[in-house]
């Protein structure tokens, strides 16, 4: 309750300083939409939608933060114990699934209320649940890749993110394999925020500091992978498998920086209407399968060796590097 009860406190923060650039006509949305202008009050759900997906993306920060964290080897200069840092991982992830809900629902409801020429009742809310939880079915401008990514990212942390608490089904490695793949999750969100957010239409400081708080994620990512908190496997294919990981996190990180210097990151620039999109359905749509076979293999080899045990690395009661917690 206190973790969501300040979720809560910072999204009312964003709404009334969204509601104020709108206002005021200093928000760079009102240049891409000009018919909101004046129109605060018209659509504050549409607002308040931005502040909720805003604080899911800082909750699905902390949260990531605090996952690789926990999944390294212990520091023992961090000040809270490993067992604590799990619980506030698991706590901040629900808070994160159910801000992304009501970021959704909001933006469901503005279109419920904004789509009334020739619909009736049930035809508007019909259009608005196309539009707001079917991926695929917004189809016009930026939001015909930023609206499908963002619902990628929701419907894949559900199972990704509360597979935790089907673990003892699954087995410990199996789930922990799955899990690790929640990052995507977070990418995706972070695309679809830059692509689509209010504050980050056109290049600034807010857009820039979103970008190098990916840094530390990046960092992490890669102290992960180079020291897990449980024994990696010795086997050749999964020593190829971190060494592949390593090399990607490491261009991830290069490409953070260019990024965050030039503010090109496919995002609206300003004075260039109508610009094309460089991701297309079709991509989205083959990364998201081609991203399914790679976790399904991944499971499913984490699943037989767990079966067969013939690594102590791969045993679903492996302990984490007791030399490493001491």
């Amino acid at each position: 309750m206190i973790d969501g009860g300040l979720a809560m406190i910072i999204t009312v923060g964003l709404f009334a300083w969204f509601y104020q650039r709108v206002d005021t006509g200093t928000s760079p949305t009102v240049e891409v939409m000009p018919f909101l202008a004046g129109g605060a009050d018209l659509y504050w759900m549409y607002w308040l939608c931005q502040a909720f997906g805003w604080s899911a993306l800082l909750w699905a920060w902390i949260t990531v933060m605090l996952g690789l964290t926990r999944s390294s080897r212990p520091k023992p200069w961090l000040p809270l114990s490993p067992t604590r840092i799990e619980k506030l991982h698991r706590t901040t992830s629900l808070t994160t699934i159910g801000l992304m809900f009501a970021h959704a629902f909001m933006f469901f409801a503005e279109e419920v209320r904004g789509n009334a020429e020739g619909l009736g009742w049930a035809g508007r809310t019909w259009h608005a649940f196309a539009n707001a939880f079917v991926p695929g079915a917004y189809p016009s401008g930026t939001g015909v890749i930023a609206i499908l990514i963002g619902l990628l990212a929701f419907y894949l942390a559900i199972p990704l993110g509360l597979a935790y608490y089907a673990r003892r089904s699954v087995g410990a490695k199996t789930w922990r394999v799955l899990h690790s793949t929640i990052i995507v999750v977070y990418v995706l969100s972070v695309w679809h925020t830059l692509l689509y957010g209010t504050n980050v239409w056109y290049d600034g400081w807010f857009r820039t500091t979103v970008w190098l708080l990916q840094l530390p994620v990046a960092a992490l990512l890669i102290t992960r992978i180079l020291s897990p908190a449980h024994r990696p496997s010795s086997r050749p294919i999964d020593q190829a498998g971190r060494w592949i990981a390593r090399i990607a996190v490491t261009a991830t990180i290069v490409t953070i920086l260019v990024v965050a210097a030039s503010g090109n990151d496919g995002g609206r620039t300003r004075g260039v209407d109508g610009a094309g999109l460089n991701v297309t359905p079709g991509m989205v749509w083959t990364g998201l399968a081609l991203f399914a076979v790679a976790a399904t293999l991944a499971v499913y080899r984490a699943h037989n060796l767990t079966r067969r045990r013939p690594d102590p690395a791969d045993r679903d009661d492996a302990e984490p590097d007791k030399a490493a917690i001491s």
